[in-house]
């Protein structure tokens, strides 16, 4: 049984790629930041082990990295910010060291398309680690992709925000730059396949779909599965800068990894496929069918731990809700134990504490349910001294809770939009970190003009929520 390591595993592509290579028969370890949203969101296997790993701690990376045969590298750093291109080729390097003294027989890095023309930090960032990687002596197959296709790949769901979230889609000139879009199960079938290649040498290849579209034609095709009628107006006023923020109202998508992504989307984006189809031959899905599977599915990634496999998420999600999140919410730090914050955290809705702050304006919303449909406001508080699964707050649902550590709240009002509330407390070492944060699936434009309007309340009540729960703690 070969043992693989999964970088990046908590990603779009990684996170789905785990149990597919544990049903190949290897033994896999998922290696991430983000591990607690990576087990929430995975079903446990045989196979699989999660690991903690910054990849920017070379002393970890290199005692990690060497007691695997096969690595995939499908880590980006979008998620950093303006900076990421220094901090992807950091990676890189720290990754190469520890290659230098191990027994991994290769590694699959997934990189990016090169554009013929133009320029790109985040295109720059997937090139230039490809050329770190490849200094080593250890085989690097460097699949290189466009746009990826499948429920929750970012440059979709933008797209995918765009024609559910507005009445009219007002994009950038970029819109009519082309590209052969690839279905996540034809990646995935290259990604597979390729740690059965033996191989001494480096290798690149490029991978895309059978259709090449310019994104305008692509836009027609979503509204078309969606059914909805194509409005597009295309106008040069969206800068770059200017679509960047324009983004992060349209779309959930992270703005850091919207923004990087949107700077290389305005380039042709065609991948030239020819060699690895003729090595790795498969049935390849058209841009049609890739779409309207992909809708199919997006109701899927609600049936995991990430909502407590909870019957009443399951039954509120509706077709258009956002596969990804948006979200708010406050942190503070401080020097009172884990114990003494959560004494505080769970008696959240208790007759005597209620939601610790601004206590009217949650009363407040809760009498606005009428105006979305709802009826008369129920007040129901927890039965017991501690919080369990399937308690009810009010209007809100217990549906997950670790005890010292983390509950999660399913928003119980009407609304266009699926939500959830969550209270987090991190043990720092010296010093704990509690953070409150609400999540917002918006249902298209009305679940967009909701979330906004709430926007200067959340601000308000989230800041004086943890400062609250901090002092009443002390």
């Amino acid at each position: 049984m070969k043992k693989v390591l999964v970088l990046g595993a908590s990603g779009y592509v990684g996170s789905q790629l785990l149990l597919k290579l544990c049903e190949q028969g290897y033994q896999v370890t998922a290696a991430a930041r983000q591990i607690d949203y990576l087990i929430a969101r995975t079903p446990p296997h045989d196979n699989l082990t999660i690991t903690y790993l910054d990849l920017a701690d070379a002393q970890a990376t290199q005692a990690l990295l060497p007691n695997f045969d096969i690595i995939y590298f499908l880590v980006h750093g979008m998620a950093q910010g303006h900076d990421f291109l220094d901090y992807e080729i950091s990676l890189a390097e720290n990754v190469l060291i520890a290659l230098e003294q191990s027994q991994v027989q290769k590694v699959i890095y997934l990189s990016a398309i090169q554009p013929q023309t133009g320029n790109s930090e985040h295109l720059e960032a997937r090139r230039m680690t490809g050329e770190v990687l490849h200094r080593g002596a250890v085989p690097i197959i460097e699949l290189r992709a466009g746009v990826i296709i499948g429920p929750g790949s970012a440059a979709f769901e933008i797209m995918r925000d765009f024609v559910y979230n507005l009445p009219i889609l007002i994009t950038p000139k970029w819109v009519d730059s082309k590209a052969n879009p690839i279905a996540l199960s034809n990646l995935n079938h290259y990604l597979i396949e390729l740690a059965k290649e033996q191989t001494k040498e480096h290798h690149i290849y490029e991978v895309g779909g059978p259709d090449t579209l310019s994104y305008r034609e692509q836009f027609s095709v979503i509204c078309q599965v969606i059914g909805k009628p194509l409005r597009l107006w295309s106008t040069a006023l969206l800068t770059p800068k200017i679509a960047s923020y324009w983004l992060g109202i349209v779309t959930s998508v992270p703005a850091s990894i919207g923004t990087a992504l949107l700077a290389g989307l305005e380039h042709d984006f065609i991948a030239d496929s020819r060699e690895i189809e003729a090595k790795l031959p498969q049935p390849m899905i058209g841009y049609h069918d890739m779409v309207a599977s992909s809708i199919e599915q997006e109701g899927k990634f609600v049936r995991s731990n990430v909502w407590g496999f909870d019957p009443s998420a399951l039954k509120r999600w509706q077709p258009g809700y956002g596969y990804h999140p948006k979200q708010t919410g406050a942190s503070i730090e401080t020097s009172l134990s884990t114990t003494q914050l959560w004494e505080v955290v769970k008696k959240i809705g208790s007759p005597e504490e209620g939601y610790f702050f601004a206590n009217a304006l949650w009363r407040t919303r809760e009498w606005l349910d009428i105006f979305f449909g709802g009826g008369k406001p129920i007040r129901r508080s927890p039965h017991g001294p501690e919080l369990q699964v399937g308690d009810h707050i009010d209007s809100w649902k217990v549906i997950r809770c670790e005890k010292l550590h983390f509950i999660s709240l399913l928003f119980g009002m009407k609304g266009p939009g699926l939500g959830r509330l969550e209270f987090v407390i991190d043990d720092l070492g010296d010093k704990r970190r509690l953070t409150v944060t609400a999540w917002w699936h918006p249902q298209g434009f009305p679940g967009l003009l909701y979330w906004f309007a709430m926007m200067p309340a959340h601000l308000f009540i989230f800041k004086g929520m943890v400062k609250a729960i901090v002092r009443k703690a002390t």
